[in-house]
């Protein structure tokens, strides 16, 4: 009679669980029940608890450190490369005084060790190539840069020419994008970056003549050097600076077209000649 009762206490037992749905808990040695198994179909699986767990990732205490073992950020620029972004970087290192020189568009050794300055400085890796992370953290301490800023220096691409500089010989100034043509017959043959006046002492607009050529010339009214003077208008010349070679547009002539690159203001001198035509527009 008692064998028939535990049978059967047996058998319901078991049709309760099979409707249901339970799973059983096995109790631990210490009576405590053991969590249920998850199933396949669990979109996140648990480790087993006899597997090892995963070896932790230790992190750089350096701010912007990557964590070890991780990969490194992404390099966008480094020594070599070229382009109007590497100009941007270079005015934003301007901004912050760790890059005096530019911007130039070329990533050379000066860009170099002012972005490793940067870096060290931060607690970034000291590699001088600007990765992701050093960008990021540039980014938020500095401004977008405006246009002049990009080319202080010049390097601006020119505009398409003044229509009245397509025939004959010109020296073909354009102060929107800052840029000296000497065209001959329509075609360029060299174009450099300019400096003008400023809004007290403009460069004059129009269609001149080139009338006195002086090698050595120095200002009778500033007493500052003018050399490889082309006059065209009064007293305003194409001529060579240094002050434009040493602060770009930073600074301003009193009227004249400053060139900033003595090789190629030496060349036009030699090839330009009185009576030559000069136009100055926007």
């Amino acid at each position: 009679m008692r064998m028939r009762r535990s049978i059967a206490v047996l058998a319901g037992t078991a049709a309760l669980v099979t409707v249901c749905g339970c799973s059983v808990q096995d109790p631990d040695r210490d009576g405590t029940a053991r969590a249920s198994v998850p199933s396949d179909d669990d979109r996140t699986a648990s480790p087993s608890p006899s597997a090892p767990a995963p070896a932790r990732t230790t992190t750089d205490d350096r701010p912007g450190a990557p964590a070890t073992g991780a990969p490194p950020p992404a390099v966008l620029w480094s020594r070599g490369d070229k382009g109007r972004d590497v100009r941007e970087l270079q005015a934003r290192l301007r901004q912050i005084a760790w890059l005096f020189d530019g911007p130039t568009g070329t990533y050379g050794e000066v860009t170099e060790e002012a972005v490793k300055g940067f870096q060290g400085k931060r607690g970034l890796p000291v590699t001088g190539r600007t990765d992701t992370v050093t960008w990021q953290r540039l980014l938020r301490m500095t401004r977008e840069p405006g246009e002049w800023e990009l080319y202080l220096m010049g390097g601006q691409p020119a505009a398409a020419p003044d229509p009245r500089c397509l025939s004959g010989r010109v020296l073909c100034i354009d102060k929107t994008t800052r840029t000296l043509r000497w065209m001959v017959d329509g075609r360029t043959l060299t174009t450099v970056p300019v400096r003008f006046g400023s809004q007290y002492t403009p460069t004059r607009e129009g269609v001149f003549h080139v009338y006195w050529k002086s090698r050595d010339h120095v200002s009778t009214l500033y007493h500052s050097p003018m050399p490889y003077a082309m006059f065209f208008s009064g007293g305003q010349a194409v001529h060579y600076s240094s002050d434009f070679a040493a602060r770009g547009y930073a600074g301003a002539s009193h009227g004249c077209v400053n060139v900033r690159d003595e090789t190629a203001i030496a060349s036009l001198f030699a090839q330009v000649r009185n009576g030559d035509k000069v136009v100055v527009s926007w």
